[in-house]
């Protein structure tokens, strides 16, 4: 065999790289080395130094991490033989890997690899110009080897300053940071994984945009289309496995136009208010695309803010006329219109209440403010509707956990026709914009007509008198929700946005903490335990995206946040400034209450939990543990002060919630 490279070619230009030192691999061994963006497999065989191409010819397999057998490097993924320092092939065969020219100098083992050419627009820089251009400036994910070529895209375009990609730990940590990022801003944002268990493991986040009606493009990694469909490694039919849960699902393929397909996907996340998927094989990820051209949304978006037909309107104004005690409820389909919805209930001295979904847009300090109903809620707000004889409702489902009364006479207004008399009929639907139907509707004066606003001074009152009593509650056994909130309601800047978890300590935050103009994000309609931990690192994304300071709280239990504690890790890596009180009774207790509610024996609701400060600390960020109420103050505090992730373990009594 001839002892030169084979394989290099005259017309190249080569450029030498050091990749160890002289006597870094010892006789007869293999190792895998970088030179610049080449990996090559760097051998040593008979005191001579060889350099492959790291890739074998055959399957692709790391030549770096074969072994010299007798002479001969073997692939270690399929047995096949080489001479360690050419890479010639035994006779007869001749598919030899590449060669690259070795020199040992006094510094060190130099390789010439081809220098890089410039790079050529790709299918992926198409799809990711495309993204960009729709308004998505925020990526969270994973990357992986099936989707390394749009990795590669997202790499350029976030160099070149057009967007930011969050590496997570856990891809459901992706989609339901992306989740939160669009509930909190109504933009797209995207969530990223590789095929089979990788896209899988996105499916509960977008269930959460899906059944909230957030905007979310998912882009899967897929196999390539080869062996697509084969039963090949991690190939799983993505299109059945997101059918039910995207509004638009595609594969873009080789003669696709990769920019419409993208464009598509944008218009329909942001027009339906859900799930929108690209599935992406191997191979086209990396095909070139020169002449793709990339658009973004000019033209094909038209403006939503749509008036009521005029006999709607009649009918709700006239229902408004008669009534002496109406009441405004908001839900979150409330949240664009806030505004318009506030200055119709001053005109009216109508109570405002909220849905737990809607919490927080309504600060609980207005002098209408009558807190959340339902399950989550305050006696305030169902005494106030008690007392009503008209609901004027915005944006709100009426699902089971609402708590809106279903036998008031009702003007239930939404922008979504499907939302209006979803659960039963009401008095008068009205389908149009919810800040322009507010303003539309007035504020006429009425015959009769109370001013409510000492009501509603006069409940809050009784309600905060309670939640003092309860403030002394101490069984010797860990810190009362009541505590808990009364501290966060002090402490927690008026501007900062709170991502809550789901479980006894959601219920709580929903009945004690008082809002002073916050942003509240959970898991609506889904309800999905976890969901508090990665929304806040959403949410912490879209106040950097806006440019503004804006603290991020998120409150969960030790259920939720034993879900995804690895995340911790990504805010550390990242620099988020996130504050997280950890509500921790080492159980389950809404579950253990569920199961004493239905008079079964409570089972398999104990959690063995680690101390949660000290994890904090071990990943790099602030760890605080409370055991008192007295320490909650400066525990908080300390912990909205700091400049970073931060986490405030309370070591909370389960049955004081």
């Amino acid at each position: 065999m001839p002892d030169e490279p084979t394989t290099t070619t005259a017309d190249e230009q080569l450029e030498w790289h050091r990749v160890a030192e002289v006597d870094d691999l010892d006789e007869g061994r293999v190792r895998t080395v970088a030179a610049g963006i080449h990996a090559v497999c760097l051998t040593r065989h008979e005191g001579r130094y060889g350099a492959l191409d790291n890739r074998c010819p055959h399957q692709g397999g790391p030549l770096g991490e074969g072994s010299i057998e007798q002479g001969l490097l073997r692939c270690p993924w399929h047995g096949y033989d080489y001479d360690p320092v050419t890479g010639r092939p035994p006779p007869p065969f001749d598919d030899a890997p590449r060669s690259y020219p070795v020199e040992v100098r006094g510094d060190g083992v130099y390789v010439a690899v081809p220098t890089p050419r410039p790079h050529v627009r790709t299918v992926s820089d198409v799809l990711v110009e495309t993204m960009v251009a729709w308004g998505v400036t925020h990526v969270f994910g994973m990357v992986g080897h099936s989707n390394l070529g749009f990795a590669d895209a997202l790499r350029r375009a976030e160099q070149a300053g057009l967007l930011t990609y969050v590496g997570i730990r856990h891809e459901g940590a992706a989609s339901f940071a992306a989740s939160a990022y669009a509930k909190l801003t109504g933009r797209l944002c995207a969530a990223f994984a590789i095929a089979g268990p990788g896209s899988t493991n996105l499916l509960t986040g977008l269930y959460d945009a899906k059944l909230d009606r957030v905007p979310v493009l998912a882009i899967s990694g897929q196999v390539p289309s080869k062996v697509l469909g084969r039963g090949a490694f991690q190939d799983v039919d993505l299109h059945g496995a997101f059918r039910d849960v995207a509004a638009y699902t595609a594969t873009v393929l080789p003669g696709s136009d990769p920019a419409e397909l993208m464009g598509r996907a944008c218009k329909t996340a942001l027009v339906e208010r859900g799930v929108a998927h690209l599935v992406l094989t191997d191979e086209v990820q990396v095909l070139e695309a020169p002449g793709r051209p990339a658009g973004g949304p000019g033209g094909r978006m038209a403006d939503t803010a749509v008036a009521p037909p005029a006999d709607a309107l009649a009918a709700a104004r006239d229902e408004l006329r008669g009534a002496r005690r109406p009441v405004v409820v908001v839900g979150n389909g409330a949240r664009d219109g806030i505004a318009e919805v506030v200055a119709l209930a001053e005109a009216l001295h109508a109570p405002v209440l909220t849905t737990f979904k809607a919490k927080g847009l309504v600060p609980d300090d207005h002098p209408l403010a009558g807190g959340v109903l339902g399950r989550s809620g305050t006696p305030v707000a169902s005494w106030l509707m008690n007392e009503a004889d008209l609901l004027v409702v915005f944006g709100a489902s009426f699902a089971n956990h609402t708590g809106i009364a279903p036998y008031k006479r009702i003007v239930q207004v939404d922008h979504d026709r499907i939302h209006l008399g979803r659960f039963h009929p009401v008095t008068v639907p009205v389908y149009g914009d919810v800040a322009v139907t507010a303003r539309l509707l007035g504020g006429d004066a009425a015959p009769g007509r109370v001013d409510q606003r000492a009501d509603v001074a006069a409940r809050w009152a009784l309600w905060r008198a309670e939640k003092r009593r309860r403030l002394s509650d101490d069984r010797g056994r860990g810190v009362s929700s009541a505590a808990v909130f009364d501290a966060l309601s002090r402490l927690v800047p008026p501007e900062a946005v709170i991502a809550v978890d789901v479980g006894n300590n959601t219920y709580s935050f929903g009945r004690y903490f008082e809002t002073g103009g916050q942003a509240v994000l959970m898991s609506g309609y889904l309800g999905s335990i976890g969901f508090g931990y990665p929304a806040a690192m959403g949410a912490w994304a879209a106040v950097q995206a806006d440019g503004s300071r804006r603290k991020v709280v998120a409150v969960t239990g030790d259920g939720g946040f034993g879900q995804y504690l690895a995340e911790l890790t990504t805010a550390v890596h990242h620099g988020m400034d996130i504050t997280h009180v950890l509500v921790n009774n080492d159980e389950l207790g809404k579950i253990s209450k569920e199961q004493r509610a239905a008079e079964l024996d409570v089972w398999q609701t104990g959690l063995r939990n680690p101390d949660f400060a000290a994890y904090a600390r071990l990943c790099g960020a602030l760890g605080l543990r409370v055991t008192h109420a007295d320490e909650l103050d400066g525990a908080i505090a300390e912990a909205l002060a700091h400049e970073g992730p931060s986490l405030v373990e309370v070591v909370a009594d389960v049955e004081l919630v």
